[in-house]
């Protein structure tokens, strides 16, 4: 069974924040073999019954503005219908069809497009940066600019608007907000501290902050960072969503163009990358992160048993002893025939004889083909 049987991601846990849109992407990841661990890091709330977002569409309405930036499908959706509610809905898209249109990427120019509206432009790159070099590469001194918000300020974007001369009218259709159950939320932080999930992938700047802050509530920040500056690989949907990561030196990966499916390939190979491969008793044993492949059939392997293959194949070759391999199983206590327990199961997962040896009275060692530059640890009867 090779990777276009089994999926590229099968073997592999990963983490998914989102909450809009996590359906989509959950189910793209499902597809190529992902074990998932779904864990909203925020909650939509709307704003049609508020009055901020009330008093901006007025103030919009009584004073056109020279020109509007939308910046979420769902959140111009929202704007729209909430003027209608309102009773000024009509008014409002007389407002916006008289005005300069600018809609961040095909997704808001489609929701542009369902109001009966047509934008003056938008950017293939779904990129708030490019939008912002549209507006500044002709004067915004003087003009009044609406800018439809995301569930975060945008301060960066509103500071070079204002620097430049601009009036910036905020209109702040839906804020992000912590989950209402939490539990999720801690269960994934709980396995991205201990290394049990392979990557999180992020769809939001205010996502990555609600992660690290939660983390920090519970005592966990400094775990969950480590672990995402090392063996977890944080994922992010563009530049601008892993910002909060990058403030905290955690590298990410992200694909060229900020779409979840192009986010998933990038899972597809950059996860397979990191996997161990090594050559064991004439077979290829690759080691991922809740699976091995053996000679390209997927294994699935129990927790205890991922956690001793681990352990031996950080020396390959070479003997760890039981109390090392017992240090390695997770709540195991002092007993060391939880490791010949543990082992027997490994044995049974892998399916295949002989890629785990046992040195008589001194522990066991993966039968690394000669030649390959592991070493060996001395001495011992094997069997």
């Amino acid at each position: 069974m090779d990777d276009a049987t089994h999926g590229p991601l099968a073997g592999f846990t990963v983490g998914v924040t989102a909450a809009r849109r996590a359906d989509e992407l959950i189910a793209l990841l499902r597809r190529r073999g992902a074990a998932v661990v779904h864990a909203p890091a925020l909650r939509i709330v709307p704003l049609a019954d508020d009055g901020e977002l009330l008093a901006a569409t007025r103030e919009l309405v009584e004073n056109p503005p020279d020109a509007v930036v939308a910046t979420t499908a769902i959140g111009f959706r929202g704007w729209i219908e909430a003027a209608d509610g309102w009773g000024i809905g009509e008014r409002l898209l007389e407002r916006l069809r008289a005005t300069e249109l600018l809609a961040r990427g095909p997704k808001v120019k489609g929701a542009v497009r369902a109001a009966g509206l047509v934008e003056a432009w938008s950017p293939r790159s779904e990129s708030l940066a490019e939008v912002l070099d549209r507006l500044l590469a002709g004067s915004v001194a003087g003009r009044r600019i609406a800018l439809q918000l995301h569930g975060e300020p945008l301060p960066g974007f509103v500071e070079a608007l204002r620097d430049g001369g601009a009036e910036v009218v905020p209109v702040p259709v839906y804020r992000w907000m912590p989950p209402e159950d939490l539990a999720p939320l801690d269960r994934l932080l709980d396995a991205v501290a201990v290394g049990s999930v392979d990557a999180v992938t992020f769809t939001s700047a205010p996502a990555a902050a609600s992660l690290l802050s939660r983390a920090g509530e519970r005592g966990l920040r400094e775990a969950v960072l480590e672990a995402l500056r090392g063996p977890v690989l944080a994922a992010c949907v563009g530049p601008v969503t892993a910002l909060p990561l990058q403030g905290e030196a955690v590298a990410t990966v992200q694909p060229e163009r900020f779409r979840l499916g192009p986010l998933v390939q990038l899972l597809c190979q950059e996860l397979p990358g990191r996997a161990r491969v090594l050559p064991v008793a004439g077979h290829r044993l690759e080691i991922r992160g809740h699976a091995a492949v053996v000679d390209d059939r997927l294994r699935p392997v129990p927790p205890a048993g991922m956690a001793l293959l681990a352990a031996l194949a950080r020396r390959p070759g070479w003997v760890v002893s039981r109390a090392d391999l017992l240090g390695a199983l997770p709540g195991s206590g002092r007993d060391e025939h939880a490791v010949e327990t543990a082992m027997a199961r490994l044995r049974a997962a892998l399916g295949v004889p002989n890629l785990i040896q046992t040195v008589v009275k001194r522990g066991y060692r993966l039968s690394l083909d000669p030649g390959d530059g592991g070493g060996w640890s001395g001495a011992g009867t094997v069997r």
